[in-house]
């Protein structure tokens, strides 16, 4: 299982630039499946959530290859 950033309480409405930070946070690697349930235990949208369930499988290594995978940059 994926350790993770701490835990944030509501539904996250948050930048690109924001939701970097929250990723810098994570344990890498990490894997999409282990983004997704992090997302989803910390109320990300519905949006984002479809965003990491959109990434390629396999993990992530840094902060930075999530950001490009996704596009934050």
């Amino acid at each position: 299982m994926c350790r993770h950033a701490e835990r944030v309480s509501g539904p996250m409405t948050v930048s690109g630039a924001q939701l970097q930070d929250y990723f810098a946070a994570l344990a890498y690697p990490v894997s999409r499946k282990d983004l997704v349930r992090w997302g989803q235990e910390n109320g990300l949208s519905t949006e984002m959530l479809q965003a990491l369930r959109l990434l390629p499988e396999g993990s992530f290594n840094s902060p930075a290859e999530l950001s490009e995978a996704l596009k934050l940059r």
